[in-house]
């Protein structure tokens, strides 16, 4: 029996501009995604959603990541049980985190030897094939750990101060919202062009910053993308009471994570003012997770 796990990821800046080439800021989360296999004569996969088979309504990711090893080499079956503290939809990155885990443990208990550019690769083209098109960024990210910049992939010094995420338990299409941004973008183009290029240069101004541990000028820069966010509308009502509730209560700094419009919020906050900013983030109406940057990516747990 082998247990693997991946983590998953807030976006500090680049939502929606890196779409369009822009680069931006992704840091691994400690809250984790585990995937648990063994021999098995048939192939079952079980998760919160239910047991299966190969099923690409209930489980695509994981039944993608299977035939891809069935392709690779041969077995007769595993048995694949899912459990994962990264809610679905939010814009954590639990699709990735799924696939890279289910990547990591299928090859661990098939010794084949991947390398981790490998498992980033493979775990792209999985979500690709799933979503139809998707960033390389959430894969790498959940695969590699730490702070990364993209598109350039290049490692930055580990955040060190507390992460919070606020879930608005509001489900949101990142297709429809992605969509909604390129809509805006061709019937406005002279002004939302200009937008997007500013979000991406908080991305370029950001990366010293977060080497240098200036985490009061990192959290100015992500009120700032907050607010060339709501200007393209992928903000929410529900979202920004999250958001203002964390800055007003000791958070450096904070904004949406992911496509928006529903989903999770991020902020960062001193560690002596965590408990404050989780209690107001909770009054607001949002389900509050207290975190922290990771070096460590996908990883074997126990074999």
């Amino acid at each position: 029996m082998i247990t693997c796990s991946a983590p998953g990821k807030v976006y500090l800046f680049g939502e929606h501009a890196v779409v369009y080439g822009e680069p931006a800021i992704c840091c691994a989360v400690d809250i984790r995604t585990r995937v648990t296999v063994s021999p098995a004569d048939t192939i079952t996969i079980s998760s919160s959603l239910g047991t299966t088979g190969i099923d690409f309504e209930v489980h695509p990711y994981v039944s993608a990541v299977i035939e891809r090893f069935q392709d690779i080499s041969f077995f007769d079956g595993v048995d694949l049980r899912i459990s994962s503290d990264i809610p679905v939809g939010s814009g954590l990155g639990s699709s990735a985190a799924v696939t890279v885990a289910t990547i990591k443990a299928m090859d661990t208990l098939l010794g084949i030897g991947l390398e981790l550019n490998d498992i980033a690769k493979m775990g792209h083209e999985v979500e690709q094939k799933i979503q139809g098109a998707a960033s390389p960024t959430d894969t790498y990210v959940c695969t590699m750990g730490g702070v990364v910049l993209i598109p350039q992939r290049k490692k930055l010094e580990l955040i060190d101060c507390g992460i919070l995420i606020g879930n608005t338990n509001i489900f949101s299409s990142t297709k429809e919202l992605v969509g909604n941004v390129a809509d805006l973008n061709e019937r406005f183009p002279d002004v939302v062009g200009p937008v997007l290029s500013s979000i991406g240069k908080l991305s370029v101004i950001g990366e010293d910053l977060v080497n240098d541990g200036d985490y009061v000028s990192v959290g100015e820069l992500m009120n700032i993308d907050q607010g060339l966010l709501d200007a393209i509308g992928v903000s929410c009502a529900e979202l920004s009471s999250l958001i203002y509730a964390a800055r007003e209560s000791g958070a450096y700094g904070s904004k949406i994570t992911g496509a928006g419009g529903g989903g999770c919020m991020v902020a960062i906050s001193p560690r002596e003012n965590i408990d404050s900013v989780a209690e107001a983030i909770g009054m607001a109406g949002g389900e509050v997770v207290v975190t922290n940057a990771t070096d460590v990516g996908v990883r074997v747990e126990c074999q």
